[in-house]
């Protein structure tokens, strides 16, 4: 049994209540190791460190250009350490080391985007209407951070808000899932290491109600970061909105993966099934509607149906495995009673349906990849987020009525469009409402692209130039250059 402490000012911290809790195993179904459950008390230490990092510490004095250069050194120490890192996520997450391996060795190329914007961060001079003044505008940090991750990717959506907010010389505390803390602690060690100086990142863990709300509520926070479901969301949104703070939230999705028939189906039904399965449905963005045109409808269902039986599932770190276990105990017996309801309310199981009752699959949290058709999308199964592997097929007769279905939902994240009429494909990425829209692809994510939710999925964007905003605040500077004496009663 390992244990993991918090990590606060560079050093090790053991909650101050000197408490532990168990983190599990998807895979084996059995706890494999301690982390320190933190207080109030650890969430104030690691926020003063915080604070003191970024108002008198080594990273407030240094030039943007020098926290560039750090930013590409971290870089390059998570680059050395791309193995371990990711077989800690496995352990935590139980999904596929091939995802896990792939999305840390992708980091750095957040850290190396947001270092070299770091220098790039401009005012205005402001052409006034008054004579005798010079105007100008300074973009300056926010301050302290508080991140707050969810346990599906830990590592990854930690970074779309750590890299840009260290970009504008903000400092960072970090309140990672209970569920999959240890690969949080471990590359905050790595940062540092790497030339990150302490307290610049600190890492509190435990439980929301003792950790998450003492942290939103600290007065030295100044901006909240958050992905997770649109419950959670909404309650940090509002928390942080009575004291004034800024929040951007990523928040759930019911993607709709809308299939014409003139879409080259092989590629469709390959997009569909990664969509769905390959993180076993345990995304944000996971295709979790189909909308079939219905004179291709029982073609596509019978190739992912095809496809989906045959799905080899198993230990996470097996590179032949393609189907894992769900990460927690709860999301497993929440993924079973959506099932359940799904079939209360009359849709039919075209494949899967139960629990996974398979060797390979030992004591682990797994259920097998499950199809319902007959589905209307009025039905919870097509309007609510399930986060399993679960996939609702809705079928449509044209254009129109596809735009109507995927607009039919509370959720605004993803879409993707599979049609060989590029027409076609403008249009429905005009008239879609989500924050992104895939064409002939799907789940393509990038450091540059900007990323967030419309409606109930979230407020605010992540990656690309324009997270770099969500980190700054803006000063106007007026500077009187011999202005003629005026009525101080009178503004000109």
């Amino acid at each position: 049994m390992q244990q993991f402490a918090m990590h606060v000012d560079g050093k090790d911290r053991l909650s101050s209540s000197g408490d532990w809790f168990e983190t599990e195993d998807p895979f084996r179904g059995e706890p494999w190791a301690k982390i320190a459950r933190g207080t109030a008390d650890d969430v104030d230490a690691a926020v003063t460190a915080a604070h003191h990092a970024f108002t008198r510490g080594d990273w407030g004095s240094l030039t943007p250009t020098a926290r560039g250069r750090v930013l590409s050194r971290v870089a390059d120490g998570i680059a050395a350490n791309v193995d371990l890192l990711a077989e800690l996520e496995v352990r935590d997450n139980g999904k596929l080391l091939a995802e896990m391996r792939g999305q840390v060795a992708y980091l750095p190329e957040w850290l190396r985007y947001y270092g070299g914007l770091a220098d790039k961060v401009e005012g205005t001079v402001i052409p006034l209407d008054k004579p005798g003044y010079f105007t100008f505008t300074r973009r300056e940090p926010l301050g302290v951070v508080a991140i707050i991750t969810p346990w599906n990717s830990p590592l990854m959506l930690l970074m779309w808000k750590l890299a840009p907010a260290l970009a504008t010389g903000c400092t960072v505390v970090i309140k990672p899932s209970e569920f999959t803390s240890a690969s949080t602690i471990q590359l905050v060690k790595v940062m540092e290491e790497a030339g990150l100086p302490p307290g610049v990142v600190n890492v509190v863990t435990g439980f929301g109600a003792e950790v998450g709300s003492p942290l939103i509520d600290h007065p030295l926070v100044r901006k909240v970061g958050f992905t997770g479901s649109d419950r959670t969301g909404r309650h940090i949104g509002a928390q942080a909105a009575r004291q004034l703070k800024r929040s951007t939230l990523e928040l759930g999705g019911k993607s709709p993966n809308i299939v014409f028939d003139d879409a080259d189906l092989d590629a469709a039904v390959n997009g569909v099934v990664s969509g769905i399965f390959a993180a076993t449905g345990q995304s944000c963005i996971a295709g979790s509607r189909l909308l079939v045109q219905s004179s291709v409808h029982d073609e596509v269902v019978r190739r992912i149906v095809d496809m989906s039986r045959t799905a080899r599932m198993g230990d996470p770190m097996d590179p032949g495995t393609q189907v894992g276990p769900v990460t927690t105990r709860p999301q497993y017996q929440k993924v079973l009673d959506y099932i359940d309801v799904a079939i209360e309310e009359g849709a039919t199981v075209a494949v899967g349906g139960r629990p996974a009752d398979r060797p390979e699959c030992g004591n682990g949290w797994f259920v097998e990849p499950t199809i319902f058709t007959g589905v209307d999308n009025s039905m919870r199964i097509a309007q609510e987020e399930v986060f399993g592997p679960v996939l609702a097929v809705i079928p449509f007769e044209d254009e129109q009525e596809a735009i109507r279905i995927a607009n039919d939902s509370r959720f605004g994240l993803g879409a993707g469009v599979w049609t060989s009429d590029i027409s076609r494909a403008f249009r429905m990425s005009e008239q879609i409402q989500a924050g992104t829209v895939w064409v002939n692809v799907y789940r393509a994510v990038s450091f540059m692209a900007p990323f967030g939710g419309v409606k109930d999925s979230g407020i605010g964007r992540e990656n690309g130039i324009s997270a770099i905003d969500e980190y700054l605040e803006t000063k106007t500077v007026w500077i009187n250059t011999g202005a003629p004496t005026a009525d101080p009663f009178v503004m000109r």
